[in-house]
């Protein structure tokens, strides 16, 4: 007759551990502690940094040109991109054949008028005149637009090529 679990002595054996004896080792439990240890120390404050905000904006900043530009060649309108110091808006022109942008546009996000806005010490490194695309979706001049963050520039500057648009970084 097999021992009984509950005898001592018994050496029954399941997934190579004895009855009685299941949970984690003592290495196991240090070796979760050091890869969360690790995750806490590197990951968690570069998603809090300011970096990672700037390089949003910037990225932010690109993707909304490109809408401004796709949006005037799918309505055959202006579409004029007026900027601040540390955000840009949206708008169309009414008519076709001009470039009098009077009417708020809604953004990629559906907020009317379309608006992306920079975080805290954010900013464009200078800002651009009036800037609008064509309905061809050529711009009214080439652009080169640097991002920075208190004063120091983040990434490579979004540039938009003169003669056909090509909004990129």
């Amino acid at each position: 007759m097999p021992l009984d679990d509950s005898e001592p002595g018994s050496n029954s054996l399941r997934n190579g551990r004895r009855l009685g004896q299941l949970g984690f080792t003592m290495i196991e439990l240090i070796m979760v502690m050091v890869l969360v240890g690790v995750v806490a120390v590197f990951v968690v404050p570069r998603i809090n940094d300011s970096d990672f905000n700037a390089r949003g904006f910037h990225d932010g900043t690109l993707a909304f040109l490109r809408y401004a530009q796709k949006t005037a060649i799918a309505q055959r309108r202006t579409v004029c991109v007026a900027f601040t110091a540390d955000s840009a808006t949206l708008t169309i022109a009414s008519a076709a054949n001009t470039n009098s942008c009077d009417t708020n546009l809604a953004g990629p996000s559906g907020e009317t008028p379309g608006r992306i806005a920079a975080g805290a010490g954010i900013a464009y490194q200078t800002v651009p005149g009036p800037f609008f695309f064509t309905a061809l979706g050529q711009p009214s001049l080439p652009l080169a637009l640097q991002v920075t963050q208190a004063g120091t520039p983040i990434g490579v500057a979004i540039t938009v090529e003169a003669e056909t648009g090509y909004v990129h970084d």
